[in-house]
């Protein structure tokens, strides 16, 4: 069986300022080897509810009401199955670094469900940017043309130069966002917790994400996005994560909560104790990038002076 992805997250818009509570981020459920990693699982799954809930009693014929929800439900499957093999198509392109047009996406992967490419394409970039950790950018509205980019502005995807794999910056996102949301500081359970619910163990290899605690202790960590540190004077020893310098340099919390409150459909404003924070650290960034150019133009100037002064002609 094939596990199908999405984000759910737990925050809800805040009345106060009250800190954050736990909530899970992800949730996994089993499918189909044609299922996709489309978010619409909840109405697939009561699609099937429905369709068994309006079956007539036994002895009778299938009434109306029970062909209907079968040919929604077929159509479902249907539509999943178009959103599994248009994230292959997308997978494919990212790795080859080309851009792909809405035409040749119908052509190619849509074909005869062509009136139902908006919630194809939609599902498709939710998946990519949720579990992969790509975006989808327009980059010709006239022709419909689009690039695919690491999500946050995050310049390592996890893959080895010639890797055949596939991207890994989806689960990257998904700890820096519980580091944010725990305070800056996430203790090592808490990541495994919310890994767990979408089918990622330790030691236990994972067909997107591979050894999961090599990715995350070792390679994010040696990529300087990860920080993996022992809880000071814990004992038996725990440890925590926080983000590692990398990540503060490409991206931001204001970027993390935009992304979140996006998945969320809602506005970072919504949660007011986070939006604070990541407006703290915005406003912390814009001293540090002033103070950082103030001391570089000290810099050019003293030099620009030392060597005006040692090409001077003597009197």
């Amino acid at each position: 069986k094939r596990r199908r992805y999405m984000f759910e997250q737990d925050l809800q818009p805040q009345g106060g300022t009250q800190g954050p509570e736990g909530g899970q981020f992800l949730v996994a459920e089993e499918e189909s080897p044609q299922a996709s990693c489309s978010p619409s699982a909840a109405v697939a799954a009561s699609l099937s509810s429905n369709s068994a809930e309006g079956s007539s009693s036994p002895g009778e014929g299938p009434s109306t009401s029970q062909a209907q929800p079968d040919a929604e439900a077929l159509l479902r499957e249907a539509i999943d199955d178009k959103v599994a093999d248009l994230v292959q198509f997308l997978l494919l392109k990212y790795q080859t670094k080309e851009l792909t047009t809405k035409a040749e996406m119908l052509t190619t992967v849509i074909k005869e469900y062509q009136d139902h490419f908006p919630v194809i394409f939609r599902e498709a970039s939710e998946c990519m940017q949720l579990v992969f950790g790509i975006d989808m950018k327009e980059v010709d509205p006239t022709s419909h043309s689009y690039v695919l980019v690491n999500t946050l502005g995050l310049t390592y995807d996890g893959m080895l130069s010639g890797d055949q794999g596939v991207p890994k910056t989806g689960i990257l996102i998904l700890i820096l966002s519980i580091i944010f949301l725990e305070g800056n500081c996430a203790p090592e359970e808490k990541i495994w917790e919310a890994l767990s619910v979408m089918g990622v163990y330790v030691g236990r290899e994972h067909f997107i994400y591979g050894e999961p605690q090599k990715l995350i202790t070792d390679d994010w960590v040696q990529e300087k996005y990860l920080e993996y540190r022992q809880v000071p004077d814990s004992s038996p020893a725990r440890y925590e994560f926080l983000w590692g310098p990398r990540a503060h340099a490409e991206t931001s919390k204001m970027k993390v909560l935009e992304f979140l409150a996006k998945v969320n459909g809602s506005d970072p404003r919504s949660f007011p104790f986070w939006y604070e924070e990541a407006l703290r650290d915005a406003e912390e960034r814009a001293q540090a990038s002033v103070a950082a150019t103030d001391a570089t133009t000290a810099m050019a100037s003293e030099s620009a002076e030392a060597m005006s002064g040692s090409f001077s002609c003597p009197k």
